[in-house]
């Protein structure tokens, strides 16, 4: 098994996506990246902590590629805005992707590089793509939310803008929710 984080926004808008697939062991929606050990969602949703909202996708990649993740994560993201996603404004919800070997870095900057020569933006594709730091999984309300808690779910995902903007870059039925 490995590991893969990716930061796109929200992290209850993350976790469905990669949820449903052979060779996915799990997603546990959490926070990387910053310089306070443990930290709480009230503490990272201020932005001070330095921690983005990620899910950390465990999976064996015999069955499922690591390719076919990023393949998922680009077509659940705005890739050109740094700045947070959608309605999610702010350092915490800014995309990127933590890598965790040297493989996932040259396969993910591939990618990267391939979606911003695509043409489908008429920005430049700046999703950050950084060493794995410590990851420390959310409070449990916070897992699986799209399951426990799905008119909520649902409700915030239609107002945030996200699948909108999917649906106008990518085919509708990629632009999974």
């Amino acid at each position: 098994m490995e590991k893969a984080t990716f930061a796109g926004g929200c992290f209850w808008c993350m976790v469905k996506p990669f949820d449903q697939f052979e060779g996915i062991e799990g997603v546990v929606s959490g926070y990387t990246g910053g310089h306070v050990e443990n930290p709480s969602y009230e503490q990272v949703k201020t932005g001070t902590t330095g921690h983005l909202e990620v899910v950390e996708i465990t999976f064996d990649p015999a069955l499922f590629p690591y390719e076919q993740l990023l393949d998922i994560y680009w077509q659940q993201i705005d890739p050109t805005d740094n700045e947070g996603q959608f309605q999610d404004r702010g350092e915490q919800y800014k995309p990127a992707i933590f890598v965790h070997n040297e493989q996932q870095r040259t396969l993910a900057e591939q990618s990267k590089e391939a979606l911003d020569a695509s043409g489908r933006y008429t920005k430049p594709v700046n999703t950050e793509i950084l060493d794995a730091t410590p990851f420390y999984a959310a409070e449990d309300y916070h897992q699986d939310y799209y399951k426990k808690s799905a008119d909520h779910y649902e409700e915030d995902r239609a107002n945030s803008g996200r699948d909108e903007f999917l649906n106008a870059v990518w085919e509708p039925e990629k632009a999974g929710k």
